[in-house]
Parts: C-alpha cells; sequence; structure tokens
C-alpha cells in the first residue's frame, strides 16, 4: 500500500537521490576505514619494534648477543640494529611499515637502554 509521501516524492523528482549520495559517499568511507586500519597497523609495528629493543638491550646489557638477534628477528623481523655500549647499553632499531600500498615509506624506529652488565 502507498502512502501520500511516496507519492509527492515520485512527483518532485527526488527519488534517486539517494542512491547518488550514497556512491558519492561510499569511496570516502572506504578510504576513511583503509586509512585507519593502516595507521592501527602501522602503529602496531611500531609498539613491537619498540619491545624488541627493550628485549634487545636488556640481553645485550648482559652480553647476550645471541638473544639480541633472536629477540630482533622475532619481534622486528627486518630492523636495523645499532648497538652502542659505555655505562650503558642502547639498542636503536629502525625499519620500514610493511602495512600495504598506504605505508610505504613509513619509516619506524625506536630505541631503548640498560645498564651495561646488569642482570
Amino acid at each position: 500500500m502507498r502512502s501520500p509521501s511516496d507519492d509527492r516524492l515520485r512527483s518532485s523528482g527526488e527519488e534517486g537521490t539517494v542512491t547518488a549520495e550514497f556512491a558519492v559517499v561510499l569511496p570516502a568511507l572506504l578510504l576513511v576505514t583503509a586509512l585507519s586500519v593502516g595507521a592501527v597497523g602501522v602503529a602496531g609495528q611500531g609498539v613491537r619494534l619498540a619491545d624488541a629493543a627493550g628485549v634487545a638491550a636488556r640481553a645485550a646489557g648482559r652480553g647476550d648477543d645471541g638473544l639480541v638477534d633472536l629477540a630482533v628477528r622475532h619481534l622486528a623481523p627486518g630492523a636495523e640494529v645499532d648497538i652502542t655500549r659505555g655505562g650503558l647499553v642502547c639498542v636503536h632499531l629502525r625499519r620500514t611499515a610493511s602495512i600495504g600500498p598506504l605505508a610505504k615509506g613509513v619509516s619506524l624506529s625506536a630505541e631503548s637502554c640498560a645498564p651495561e652488565g646488569g642482570g
């Protein structure tokens, strides 16, 4: 059963406007969603890189260089490692984010220090 408002919409020529508005908004909504998912992924990789730097710094402070390589390889694969010593052992990790084509070229880095010879 039709209501009088249905006839009014048809007679005013507005029957396709909802479809047209949806067609315009949908790509923008998909882009915002993709960027949001990418940002969360990059943030997650940054946290993992910071965790890897902390584990590697504590291991390097104890003199366990094998564990440094293992931690970086498993927690932050592909990261470049720089270790500086001098009272404190500091591990600096760098890598490029790897979340699809939208995050190409996003550089991540993390640094953590631990006392040398610490337990």
